[in-house]
């Protein structure tokens, strides 16, 4: 006997949709998991930036921001990571070799690529919400 379309969403509907609402959830915690340990890496060991999420997995956990380290005069700037115009499926350390630094271009009269990746974030940089630190001895400059 074949069972027609509605009694087919009568009995598996709810499951179904359960079932999804569950995948989001656990890929959410993935995803979360995956940006913490490597801000954990990137944080304790100041690298290695490889392997690095995807684009698409901070944004799906919350992390709006990448911020980053210019090597040359050592400000801390925040990248917006929701207007980063790259596939989702783009890797993280993949950025490094866009990100400018403006001071540094501005002095050098040409645009100076040194940034390296600190941290993902969930906000900007700002009096509230300071910039991350090396953790073995709290500063960068060590």
């Amino acid at each position: 006997m074949r069972v027609g379309t509605k009694s087919r969403e009568t009995i598996y509907g709810g499951s179904v949709r359960a079932s999804a609402e569950r995948v989001a959830e656990v890929r959410k915690l993935a995803d979360r998991l995956c940006c913490e340990a490597w801000n954990k890496r990137m944080l304790a060991f100041q690298g290695p930036a490889r392997p690095s999420p995807r684009l698409g997995d901070p944004l799906n956990a919350g992390y709006r921001y990448l911020e980053v380290k210019c090597l040359g005069c050592e400000t801390h700037q925040t990248v917006a990571l929701d207007i980063v115009r790259r596939p989702k499926t783009t890797p993280i350390h993949e950025l490094e070799r866009y990100m400018r630094c403006k001071d540094c271009s501005k002095v050098r009269g040409y645009p100076c690529t040194r940034s390296h990746p600190v941290a993902l974030r969930p906000t900007k940089i700002s009096a509230d919400d300071p910039r991350s630190t090396w953790w073995p001895g709290g500063d960068s400059d060590q």
